[in-house]
């Protein structure tokens, strides 16, 4: 068995990521739920042994991930929503475009990117505008997108940084911090 050394002893923090979109961050993403697969399995047992079963792999199925940002006059939530439904009717759906890869970067204390991970031929199946307005409330308005996904890959070049060193680093806003 090969074991590999591994400088960063703490846990990576799930507050400091991105997501693309048409290889441009989104910005003022402030949420983005689990990425998720699941295999069902298939039990099946031979006629000769009636106490085991076996297991084998079935469909796959991904779950949907959500976006949440608080709502601003960037509008490209809605434009990718408007690809699969828009109050004009069926003649405005874009069938060419509406399935879109992402990239979800995870990113540490540092701004150095650890893990990313690809979501293939992703579309919006569901679009919050504006969330519940209470004049008595105190929160941030939040707009969210529902997305399917229809496969991820983790990237297998993304390597972990050397998090002593200032000067080679892929960072968060494309800089080295001074």
């Amino acid at each position: 068995m090969v074991v590999k050394k591994i400088g960063r002893k703490d846990p990576y923090k799930n507050f400091k990521f991105r997501i693309s979109l048409d290889g441009r961050p989104v910005l003022g993403v402030s949420k983005v739920s689990a990425i998720k697969r699941t295999t069902e399995v298939i039990k099946h047992r031979d006629g000769n042994d009636p106490s085991h079963d076996s297991k084998s792999p079935g469909h796959t199925t991904y779950d949907p991930i959500t976006l949440e940002r608080g709502v601003t006059h960037d509008s490209k939530f809605a434009e990718w929503a408007r690809t699969i439904f828009s109050f004009g009717g069926d003649v405005t759906m874009d069938l060419a475009s509406y399935k879109r890869d992402l990239v979800l970067e995870m990113v540490n204390e540092k701004g150095q990117v650890v893990h990313r991970y690809f979501l293939h031929k992703a579309w919006v199946s569901e679009y919050t505008a504006l969330p519940d307005l209470d004049a008595n409330a105190n929160a941030i308005a939040i707009e969210s997108l529902k997305i399917e996904i229809e496969g991820f890959e983790h990237d297998p070049i993304t390597k972990e940084p050397n998090e002593r060193n200032n000067d080679s680093r892929e960072t968060l806003n494309g800089s080295a911090f001074g």
